[in-house]
């Protein structure tokens, strides 16, 4: 189902009443299979629950998978904006509980390596939404490349998905170690995925905090720990968020628990952006540096 009129006239209401910016927030993890689209998900759904309008940009081209975790045959994608100048409205998906997606697509391996003609219709395009919703998801693919970072710079925060893996905490410490390396100031926040129990989820978060704390000289924010759960196979499989599969599973409600500190901490609303524009801003002055 697409974006439908009656929702677009109502963000567009919104926006005329409000004036605000939606909070962009680019979700990162160091590698793949730590369950970072799956969080972006489901995190996004307790969000709309809580009243907040929210649209997911899955920017992971090729490997994106937040319509096959809906299980949703999708007409557009981003691919299409770029390449058929469609509106971005035009490829925009209904999900559950008027969730908004964007889908990745296939098929276009360097989105970020545009004309300049191409990178002023994105910001025409992107301007567009920026009123209509509370908070923008960018589902980043898994590491980072000098493309991808613009956009994780440009976003006025980053959660950064990660295990108790060894692996996959040292590609985590590593994904930090880049970010701040060109801005130390872009806030970070940290969610251990598939820990054992809640003690072992904070002691890892503890211990990966002091780590970058001693040898980046950065403190990250610890947003919190999600408990393997076998209801996510489960979800996946039946392709139903978990939050809707089994409301009463230990991963959804450590993942509502995980929602509320967010909201509760302010940690999406510390930072006003007063400029209508700033992430346009400083994506336009990412790519101009390049």
């Amino acid at each position: 189902m697409k974006f439908d009129q009656a929702t677009g006239l109502r963000n567009k209401l919104r926006a005329l009443q409000g004036q605000k910016q939606a909070r962009t927030i680019a979700v990162v993890s160091g590698k793949g299979g730590v369950g970072k689209s799956n969080i972006t998900l489901n995190f996004s759904l307790e969000l709309v629950r809580q009243g907040k309008n929210i649209l997911i940009i899955d920017m992971d081209i090729g490997m994106g998978n937040i319509d096959i975790l809906l299980g949703k045959q999708i007409e557009k994608t981003i691919v299409d904006m770029f390449q058929e100048r469609c509106p971005i409205q035009s490829i925009i998906e209904q999900g559950p509980e008027n969730l908004q997606y964007i889908a990745a697509g296939s098929s276009f391996t360097n989105i970020f390596s545009l004309d300049s003609s191409t990178k002023e219709f994105f910001f025409k395009q992107y301007q567009s939404l920026q009123a209509e919703y509370d908070y923008i998801f960018f589902d980043m693919g898994a590491g980072v490349t000098a493309d991808s970072l613009s956009f994780i710079l440009a976003a006025d925060e980053c959660f950064l998905v990660t295990t108790p893996e060894p692996t996959a905490i040292t590609d985590g410490y590593s994904m930090i170690k880049h970010i701040i390396a060109h801005d130390k100031t872009l806030p970070i926040s940290v969610i251990m995925n598939r820990t054992y129990s809640e003690s072992q989820g904070r002691n890892m978060l503890d211990r990966f905090r002091k780590v970058t704390q001693q040898f980046l000289q950065v403190d990250i924010h610890l947003l919190g720990a999600l408990p393997e759960d076998q209801t996510v196979m489960k979800a996946v499989i039946r392709q139903t968020p978990f939050v809707f599969l089994h409301e009463r599973a230990a991963i959804s409600k450590a993942m509502k628990r995980l929602v509320r500190t967010y909201l509760k901490q302010g940690a999406g609303e510390k930072i006003k952006t007063t400029n209508t524009s700033t992430f346009l801003n400083k994506l336009k002055r990412l790519w101009t540096e390049r």
